[in-house]
């Protein structure tokens, strides 16, 4: 499916500005899944980086809507601040493209409803990305718990952060200029590594009934304009979500446990135990994932051609909830009070 898809489905980038790109843009350049057709960026830094990776001079355009006109993708993966999406979803959705963003979806909840509605009414479809999406773990976890072994899922855990963005280096400087503006990405920590503990209750629990958030600022002089530590409760009638987002843990966290009420899963990327009662902790094999479901350009492109849906976890309707998790939580930082959802 792979070698087919990279005949004959296009992709372009719009922005080389989250650091997430360097991670994918090898493969870009390869052709794998798809053909690259287009790179648009500005920065003449980051460009030079594109560069260095192998790009050519003849996929460089300093105009996006010029280098979608011109080199026609199936498909625009966006690496841009999340203030940005929605510019371009208007630009894709106007020329049929299918968009992939970096998480979250918008850094604000009236754009998310507004990439929805842009979406819905163009028919393309617009998909968040989330590295555990693509985890095997993810889903042994979730059938643990849709299968009953656990008991009534009421319960859930979970810790997602590192020691903060980096700002040395042109990769890192652009980044973290953005990622740190409240405007740009929508707030701090709590944006970043939060929408990720949103996501997750989602899929396990629904929409919270009410969400709290309490923030720090630890280093002020690093971060002066946003918080670098948020731990959040989702409530809800019959169970309740604990959650931590951080950049100023020791070293990488994206954990989760779900407890139910005879037991309980352990999750990371590479390591899924299960615990039932006060038995001993059972560590489980892992399941390999197609292509189709473990990276993200391999799942537009099925998706795109009708071959299956998107991923719940990067669906257009959960990430819309997630901004509006988010948005409920930065109110609550404010109110210092809970607040209800939904919001209006």
């Amino acid at each position: 499916m792979a070698a087919a898809a990279a005949q004959d489905a296009k992709i372009a980038v719009i922005g080389l500005q989250h650091s997430h790109v360097w991670g994918h843009l090898p493969k870009m350049i390869a052709g794998t899944p798809a053909k690259l057709v287009g790179i648009s960026e500005t920065n003449p830094a980051l460009i030079a980086e594109a560069k260095g990776m192998g790009a050519s001079e003849a996929l460089i355009f300093s105009d996006d809507a010029k280098m979608l006109d011109q080199a026609k993708p199936d498909i625009v993966w966006a690496f841009t601040p999340n203030n940005d999406h929605l510019r371009i979803v208007k630009l894709c959705a106007a020329r049929k493209i299918h968009v992939m963003f970096e998480k979250p979806l918008a850094s604000t909840l009236a754009d998310a409803r507004a990439i929805r509605e842009l979406a819905k009414k163009s028919g393309i479809h617009v998909l968040t990305n989330y590295q555990m999406a693509w985890w095997a773990t993810n889903y042994m976890a979730k059938a643990q718990a849709d299968s009953g072994a656990l008991g009534t899922v009421w319960r859930l855990r979970g810790i997602v952060g590192h020691g903060g963005p980096g700002s040395q280096g042109p990769r890192s400087q652009v980044f973290f200029e953005w990622l740190t503006d409240p405007v740009k990405n929508g707030a701090g920590a709590l944006m970043d590594f939060g929408c990720y503990n949103a996501l997750w209750s989602l899929w396990y629990l629904g929409k919270p009934e009410s969400v709290y958030a309490h923030v720090n600022q630890l280093r002020p002089e690093t971060f002066p304009k946003v918080e670098d530590n948020s731990t959040m409760i989702l409530s809800y009638k019959n169970g309740v979500g604990l959650f931590e987002g951080s950049w100023d843990l020791p070293r990488s966290f994206q954990e989760l446990e779900v407890f139910g009420l005879q037991g309980s899963v352990n999750m990371t990327r590479d390591r899924m135990e299960v615990r039932k009662g006060r038995a001993p902790g059972q560590e489980m094999p892992l399941e390999a994932l197609p292509p189709e479901k473990s990276e993200p350009i391999a799942h537009m492109i099925a998706a795109m051609r009708g071959k299956l849906a998107l991923n719940p976890m990067v669906a257009l309707d959960i990430n819309v909830d997630v901004v509006e998790i988010i948005d409920a939580l930065k109110m609550s930082v404010k109110s210092k009070a809970a607040v209800k959802l939904p919001l209006k």
